[in-house]
């Protein structure tokens, strides 16, 4: 059970990873064809954050890596304080070491099809929250929905990102 004053780092921390690319399945996909490579930029206006404030801003940049993607997330909270996060993995449901997160020290992913991924975020291999990450059709839009159970139930938070067009 986690308490609230914890709960914005989690989702945070949480929607950051799972937003986060990973490149390996079942079927390989060719990682310089995956629509989420590139930068991506939190649109606080259509998220939806419970409990907590939104983050001021929220930059993703992902990158091919010989081992998978590499993802490099920074996040500026509503207090004026930062984060950079980042892990290099596969799309094979093997968790992956985290690095710069207190609340997750390993992810573990799984391609749905070319435009969604599933993940389970882990803190001292136990799963903690699972999420599911879209990218519209038109790859400009990246929509992450993360699921974990806090105290008094379920909470559900939907993050949407703008794909940096440069």
């Amino acid at each position: 059970v986690l308490s609230k004053r914890l709960l914005l780092p989690i989702i945070l921390v949480a929607v950051a990873l799972i937003g986060a690319p990973l490149v390996l399945s079942s079927h390989p996909v060719r990682s310089d064809h995956d629509p989420v490579l590139g930068v991506w930029n939190l649109n606080v206006a259509k998220s939806k954050f419970i409990s907590n404030p939104a983050p001021k801003s929220q930059t993703r940049t992902y990158e091919t890596h010989p081992q998978g993607i590499k993802a490099t997330i920074k996040t500026t909270y509503s207090d004026g304080k930062t984060s950079t996060i980042q892990y290099i993995a596969s799309y094979d449901s093997v968790e992956y070491p985290v690095t710069g997160s207190l609340q997750f020290d390993a992810i573990a992913m799984k391609k749905i099809d070319d435009v969604t991924a599933e993940a389970s975020l882990i803190h001292a291999g136990k799963e903690i929250a699972s999420a599911r990450r879209v990218i519209s059709e038109d790859g400009k839009t990246m929509t992450v929905t993360l699921r974990m159970n806090v105290s008094g139930g379920e909470v559900i938070n939907v993050a949407v990102f703008d794909k940096d067009p440069s």
